[in-house]
């Protein structure tokens, strides 16, 4: 009964041994992804694939470097033109080249994010930033992301870093450069409406001045035509017209006034 047991324990042993030793044989690299090989602490030159691979049990690891696009979000803080403090966070996407996985994973290791990247785009931004003052930094977002791209990739992209896109999720600046700039607003705001009011009166003057002069043209105008349209006998007509038919009681002269019948104050 002994000897039994003692021989279904080693079979069981060399059965696991069998298993352990054929899952260490292989090795599957995801899609997307590239395998760096490491022998004995040493990186082999060249990268596994995608799919299946026979590797040495116990003496080889795969590092599995991911090569699709990758997002990385950055905090960071840089200063405009006019000395203003401005805390940015960034989305940035980038992917590692699978030809240079390899010299990436040896000569810089598993954390290049935050060895290479992450540095990198605090340089290029606070560079860019510098070239405008915070206002123009808020409404030239897509300048500044442009050129981040352009930046980091001028930097990385020898290493095996390609940065496809950048985004720029948030500009915060301090309390009293944000109060400045609602009073700048307000302010300009209330001189625009000042100015709108001032077109409008003098509008509004020009305009009641054109009536007063197209009426007072229009009056003489009549005036005019009546004047031209009398003569003495229409004169004496309207007389007759408006004439009761009486007779002035009385004359007068500079120094004596006589009524009709002669008789003399």
């Amino acid at each position: 009964m002994n000897k039994n047991i003692k021989k279904l324990i080693i079979a069981a042993a060399i059965v696991f041994l069998v298993v352990l030793i054929g899952a260490n044989c292989f090795t599957i690299v995801d899609a997307g992804h590239t395998g760096v090989v490491v022998t004995l602490g040493k990186v082999n030159e060249g990268v596994l694939q995608e799919g299946l691979h026979i590797k040495a049990p116990f003496v080889q690891q795969i590092v599995k470097i991911d090569n699709r696009i990758v997002k990385l979000e950055v905090d960071t803080e840089a200063f405009s033109k006019d000395l203003q403090t401005v805390e940015t966070t960034l989305a940035i996407n980038y992917r590692v080249d699978t030809s240079k996985s390899y010299s990436i994973y040896k000569n810089i290791g598993a954390r290049y994010e935050d060895v290479l990247v992450v540095p990198a785009v605090n340089e290029v931004l606070k560079a860019i930033t510098a070239q405008y003052t915070a206002e123009e930094s808020v409404t030239n977002r897509s300048l500044i992301s442009d050129g981040l791209i352009v930046g980091l990739n001028e930097k990385l992209n020898s290493i095996g870093l390609f940065v496809t896109d950048v985004n720029i999720i948030n500009f915060d600046f301090s309390e009293a450069f944000i109060n400045a700039i609602e009073e700048k607003q307000v302010a300009q705001q209330q001189l625009l409406k000042a100015e709108t009011e001032k077109q409008t009166a003098i509008t509004n003057a020009e305009a009641q001045a054109e009536t007063t002069r197209i009426k007072a043209e229009a009056e003489a105008d009549a005036n005019n035509k009546i004047k031209a349209s009398l003569n003495e006998d229409i004169i004496r007509s309207k007389f007759y017209e408006k004439w009761d038919g009486k007779l002035p009681e009385a004359m007068g002269s500079d120094s004596i006034i006589t009524s009709i019948d002669g008789a003399a104050n």
